[in-house]
């Protein structure tokens, strides 16, 4: 794994470290107290913090303005970075943006399709897609020059992260897909959300079997389920989600108050299992707008004190 950038999220990884990170989302509006408010609730507890690029197609602040505030508080931010808005021009422009400011990790995705968000008659642009991104980056870094071949001022120095979904059909393909991602240039990988840890387990064992994970970082996704009806909601509505129906089952077999607390166990139990599976290098807990709930996730989970 040769790398030119110098992120705590690195440093962690590369001293094998079960690393923590988490996510939270910009606000829908200019107040910068929200994402600090965020950003107060996973201070010394994760690694990083990743700042979703107008999640779900709706309009936020920016992800390089939230990264920048995170960032005076002594968060360390990943910055989500979307192909659908932004052409290779202007994405070029805010990765040098964002590495002027301090910003050392980058989360590299195509974005969720506008017509799923808040204006759907919203042009997209997709000039590249989220393969081509990672390689533009590791470009820049790599060669010091842009996609035109320009000597760059000041490479930024980016520490390259990709998404993967072990779940979405057909699975033959997610291990092709990841290693074609760690061939373009990531660094580190976050999955989707992991529920069918059985399929979790059978994509990481042909990752090693492709020596995969002796060149990536893996962090396994987790997301504490509040109640049955969002285990039935994510499973039916959310695509290349896996909730498998034991857990809905279980999830639907307690009493309504002790809902979030089966949830809360549910993810422990993942996250215990995660730390023992071979390649699997940390965890991204996906809690968003329910950032208060990660320090008691990363406690229970033993997982505290972070380095």
């Amino acid at each position: 794994m040769n790398m030119k950038a110098s992120s705590r999220l690195q440093e962690i990884l590369s001293n094998g470290e079960f690393a923590v990170t988490a996510e939270c989302g910009p606000p829908r509006g200019a107040n910068p107290e929200v994402i600090r408010k965020k950003g107060e609730l996973l201070k010394g507890w994760v690694d990083a913090v990743n700042v979703t690029d107008n999640q779900t197609a709706i309009v936020r602040m920016s992800s390089i303005a939230a990264c920048a505030h995170l960032l005076q508080m002594g968060l360390e931010p990943v910055m989500q970075m979307v192909t659908r808005d932004r052409n290779r021009i202007a994405l070029q422009s805010d990765i040098m943006g964002a590495h002027s400011l301090g910003i050392k990790n980058i989360l590299c995705l195509s974005g969720d399709h506008q017509s799923f968000g808040s204006q759907p008659d919203a042009l997209n642009v997709f000039d590249i897609d989220s393969m081509n991104l990672i390689r533009t980056v590791q470009t820049m870094r790599e060669d010091g020059k842009d996609m035109s071949g320009f000597e760059l001022n000041g490479p930024p120095g980016m520490f390259i992260g990709a998404a993967a979904n072990p779940f979405a059909d057909p699975f033959e393909y997610r291990v092709i897909r990841l290693a074609k991602k760690i061939d373009a240039g990531a660094d580190f990988i976050q999955t989707q959300c992991i529920y069918n840890m059985d399929r979790f387990k059978e994509w990481m064992k042909m990752a090693r079997e492709e020596g995969l994970t002796e060149k990536v970082y893996i962090l396994g996704g987790v997301t504490p389920l509040k109640s049955a009806g969002m285990a039935k909601f994510m499973n039916n509505k959310v695509a290349g989600m896996d909730v498998p129906e034991s857990l809905i089952k279980r999830m639907a077999g307690v009493p309504k108050e002790k809902s979030v607390q089966e949830g809360l166990k549910i993810c422990l139990e993942t996250i215990a299992e995660l730390r023992e599976i071979q390649g699997v290098h940390g965890v991204h807990i996906m809690a968003i707008e329910w950032e208060e709930i990660v320090a008691e996730i990363v406690e229970s989970a033993g997982l505290s004190p972070r380095p």
